[in-house]
């Protein structure tokens, strides 16, 4: 008998079998090796794709993408031979964003260093509600996604600080929307606005006749969490007996309700937040410093609005586009951008919203100007318990306002539009960036354009 000789697989067809996008990436980030699902993806074929680089395929950009201050999964398994997971901004051949979590291997040579980076790639939904989360594509901003990518996929406790308004509970929201718990509730818990025994019985329930009132069992907020996520907002304002009960309760996931006698166990990913200095209270004695330590496994710094004024435009014009007649007003002025620039906004995000519903208002049917912005003007104590004076002024002496004002001079040219487009590849999201106004925006202009067009030919 004649037996044929057998043919082991190719990678090509073993790769395909893969139902996810997968792709083979060497150090230098060239791809040498796609599944269909890939190519189909991209629409491109084998040819296009190997040799090109995981960044300007995925990216459309020039250069790796821990360049711009993201966590690269490329470097990281090269760097420590361990897999990785991170969720990632891609864009597909059209330029449209999407959110991608990557799932990143190794794969080693004969003497264990590794040769090249196995990546899978599975597209998140409800792309458009995560980009109304977190605004804007400042450097800050930058670096703020880019942890909340890397920690969002893992059960660890987040403790996020910033000061009031600057959009903790935005980042709370980004983290559960990208964690695996995300299909769980998201149960939110204010710690300022409830009393100690009240906290207590929101967060761990009650049992029927515990207390004065009690007149039936009460269902606590962890319990309400499960499978999910819990934000506790403003926990330095949890008194310190309950700090001991929810430290138990961190460490091994289970809790007892107010008269209850059984441990009850619970399955939820804890996100805490605060806009006070904890290891200043720890010192004064006011914090638990075992809770603080268990909090800060992870500790996120959310940026103030004048640390990121750049995101300004954008953010202006996206609460344009949900307040009643504000829609009517993007894009804006040239002129309302630089007002805008100038204030340092100690309410933060949620200041600068208040002041473009009050805009609205005023500007009525008619164009919205300068005239019709309204900054208060007091003293303030920022994140670093420093006091600020008048932060007006402080802001129009200030050179980095100077800077974003010049890149906001004659913005929206056609010419200048057209520039930024080309100069990101017809990427819309970086070309707006750039320009420092939102996506929408460049979207209008880009119809407008396109029709101009269409009626002289």
């Amino acid at each position: 008998m004649i037996h044929k000789k057998f043919e082991a697989p190719h990678c090509k067809d073993i790769i395909d079998l893969i139902p996810e996008p997968f792709v083979i990436i060497n150090k230098q980030y060239k791809i040498v090796a796609a599944n269909k699902q890939y190519r189909n993806k991209y629409e491109l074929t084998g040819s296009e794709i190997i040799g090109d680089t995981c960044y300007h395929i995925s990216h459309h950009s020039d250069v790796p993408c821990h360049e711009k201050g993201e966590h690269c999964p490329l470097k990281s398994v090269f760097d420590t031979a361990r897999p990785t997971e991170v969720i990632h901004v891609h864009y597909d051949n059209e330029g449209g964003k999407e959110h991608v979590q990557l799932r990143a291997q190794p794969i080693l040579d004969e003497d264990g260093s590794v040769k090249y980076m196995a990546e899978s790639m599975i597209c998140l939904d409800e792309v458009i509600k995560a980009e109304q989360m977190l605004i804007g594509r400042s450097n800050p901003m930058i670096r703020l996604t880019s942890l909340l990518q890397r920690v969002a996929p893992t059960r660890s406790t987040v403790l996020l600080t910033g000061e009031s308004g600057a959009g903790k509970e935005k980042v709370s929201e980004y983290i559960h929307h990208f964690s695996n718990c995300h299909k769980g509730p998201f149960v939110i818990v204010d710690c300022s606005t409830l009393g100690e025994q009240l906290i207590e019985s929101e967060l761990f329930g009650h049992e029927k006749g515990s207390f004065t009132g009690a007149t039936e069992k009460k269902i606590g907020l962890i319990e309400s969490a499960n499978t999910g996520t819990l934000f506790i907002d403003e926990i330095a304002e949890l008194p310190l007996p309950l700090q001991t009960k929810l430290l138990r309760f961190l460490e091994t996931g289970t809790y007892r309700t107010v008269g209850g006698t059984q441990y009850q166990q619970v399955d939820v990913r804890v996100i805490a937040a605060t806009n006070r200095n904890l290891r200043q209270m720890v010192t004064e004695k006011k914090f638990r410093n075992d809770l603080y330590f268990r909090l800060t496994a992870f500790p996120v710094e959310v940026p103030a609005l004048r640390e990121r004024k750049d995101d300004i435009p954008a953010l202006a014009e996206h609460f344009l586009s949900d307040i009643e007649g504000g829609s009517a007003h993007i894009p804006l002025s040239e002129e309302v951008i630089e007002e805008l620039f100038k204030y340092d906004y100690p309410g933060n995000v949620r200041e600068l919203r208040n002041i473009m519903e009050r805009a609205t208002i005023l500007a009525n049917l008619g164009t919205m100007g300068p005239e019709h912005l309204i900054f208060e003007q007091f003293t303030y104590i920022n994140s670093k318990s420093e006091v600020v004076n008048s932060p007006r002024e402080q802001s129009e002496n200030g050179s980095h306002d100077n800077d974003v004002l010049n890149r906001s001079q004659g913005r929206h040219s056609k010419d200048r539009i057209l520039n930024a487009l080309q100069q990101c590849n017809g990427n819309r999201s970086d070309a707006a960036s750039m320009l420092g106004v939102s996506e929408r925006t460049i979207y209008r202009y880009v119809k407008k354009l396109r029709d101009e067009k269409a009626e002289t030919t």
